[in-house]
């Protein structure tokens, strides 16, 4: 039987005995302190990546990297701030596979030893090449992320997946709250507090202490998994649904039994199929957009009302963004399942994505309004309206997360599946947060549609996404798979 076969026509029943099934499945209890832990060591990443973010400017102007000229800290302060991404693109996919054949934890207990070291290696760098060599170790060593969520497949199935995925934006908002609020708190210990901070170590390392807590953080994981966490990857051979070599539609998928097929890591090219594709662009097409964003607009915020800014202050920018983040993951903690089972992962996708192009569109408003009538009750409706729209997109990444898990050809070329897609996101991250604010200034500088071109363009790009988002099935493919077997029994 193919996979058009097992499809409805108009004249079948509305209620079939597989949507019946669907509806009244009980969902299988989840491994709590598993998935606790799991949790745990996910806010690892966004503490130790974006804890530099408030002190890195500041940094790189103290040690001199410039030259005296102001005008060219944003391009080394970015580019080391990038380099993060482009080294972990580098070796995700590695990390991943080697998940695959050698188990989680092994690769969990490296990455978490990695992150910590680089982070107190960067907190002691008094050079621009000790900053990218140590900013480069941590991208290299860390293939967590990746791993993390082939965890979270590992732990999970198509009765729970809603619940837990949805708990991955929800720690990865909270980490990157908490993240720049050590690093913008505890920079320069010994001027803050002189009465504690004497040694003269603090005045000839000031940025040691945010890099050292974060480190403490990771370092409390690493026990975690050490000593709590247990092997989420199992070895035993069951039988595998082969998938199809490549499709232009979701709707050409096919489906043949292989019962004799031993479920084992997979070659890499056998990723390169429909479901693992589709699945994986849509998550780059929304990493991308999200990161060009999230640097944009902090940066479309701090600058002058006569370029086209808003001229807020530092303080201002990190209370308008805490709140979003404390509101995404508020509402997504508590929301995001019951959406998920309500709308479905396809619709959830689509109205993030569909968000993009609005949050762009009302930068150039406010600024407009801002020039004209000054800083009033419009702008802060428009930043208030971002928000929300900002909690919808987010939301669409636990629905791709469950789109990539579902994808994986069988259960162990999970974590390769996972590398895969954090490889090209860890481009798309590298690239995005630079082409937004590069084309800011240039839009300014050269008056393109009068400043306000990136705005223009990423709003347009963001209408593209969704011819991505649309190919996406209705259905998981893990939910394809099992009418299939259902229907060979």
């Amino acid at each position: 039987m193919t996979y058009d076969q097992r499809h409805v026509d108009e004249e079948s029943p509305l209620l079939t005995n597989r949507n019946v099934n669907v509806k009244s499945r009980k969902a299988t209890p989840l491994p709590k302190v598993q998935i606790l832990v799991l949790l745990l060591l996910q806010i690892c990443e966004p503490i130790t990546s974006q804890s530099i973010y408030p002190y890195i400017n500041q940094l790189v102007s103290e040690l001199d990297i410039t030259g005296g000229d102001e005008r060219k800290v944003g391009y080394y302060a970015g580019l080391i701030e990038s380099l993060f991404f482009v080294t972990e693109a580098l070796t995700v996919l590695q990390w991943s596979r080697a998940s695959d054949k050698i188990g989680r934890k092994p690769v969990l207990v490296i990455g978490l030893t990695g992150s910590m070291i680089s982070m107190l290696c960067f907190g002691l760098s008094r050079t621009f090449w000790a900053l990218v060599i140590s900013r480069c170790l941590t991208g290299l060593l860390n293939g967590n992320i990746g791993v993390m969520k082939s965890v979270m497949g590992d732990l999970t199935d198509q009765s729970n997946r809603a619940e837990s995925f949805g708990l991955l934006p929800v720690v990865w908002a909270f980490g990157g709250t908490i993240g720049p609020l050590l690093g913008g708190t505890f920079a320069k210990p010994a001027e803050k507090w002189p009465q504690v901070f004497t040694s003269q170590f603090w005045k000839d390392y000031p940025y040691f202490l945010p890099c050292l807590l974060p480190s403490i953080y990771v370092f409390f994981g690493l026990l975690l998994t050490i000593f709590v966490f247990r092997e989420s990857l199992t070895w035993k051979s069951r039988s595998t649904i082969s998938r199809p070599s490549s499709s232009s539609t979701a709707s050409s998928l096919s489906a043949t039994p292989n019962s004799d097929k031993e479920d084992k890591p997979l070659p890499l090219r056998s990723l390169f199929i429909y479901p693992v594709m589709i699945s994986i662009s849509n998550y780059v097409a929304l990493a991308f957009l999200h990161a060009a964003f999230s640097a944009l607009f902090p940066l479309f915020m701090s600058m002058p009302l006569e370029i086209g800014g808003l001229n807020f202050p530092p303080s201002t920018i990190g209370y308008i963004m805490g709140s979003y983040g404390a509101a995404t993951g508020i509402f997504q903690f508590f929301f995001f399942s019951k959406i998920v089972r309500y709308l479905g992962e396809r619709r959830v996708v689509l109205n993030g994505i569909m968000a993009l192009p609005i949050m762009f569109a009302l930068c150039p408003i406010m600024s407009l309004v801002g020039k004209n009538y000054g800083i009033n009750f419009i702008i802060w409706i428009a930043i208030a309206l971002i928000t929300i729209l900002g909690i919808l997109m987010d939301m669409s990444f636990g629905a791709v997360f469950m789109y990539i898990t579902a994808s994986a050809p069988n259960k162990r070329s999970l974590g390769a599946t996972n590398g895969l897609s954090q490889t090209s996101v860890s481009t798309a991250r590298a690239i995005g947060p630079a082409m937004s604010t590069s084309l800011f200034s240039l839009s300014v500088q050269e008056q393109w549609l009068g400043g306000y071109a990136v705005f223009a363009l990423f709003s347009c790009l963001s209408i593209l996404a969704l011819l991505i988002a649309v190919r996406l099935p209705a259905e998981m493919w893990e939910e394809e798979e099992e009418e299939y077997e259902g229907s060979e029994s």
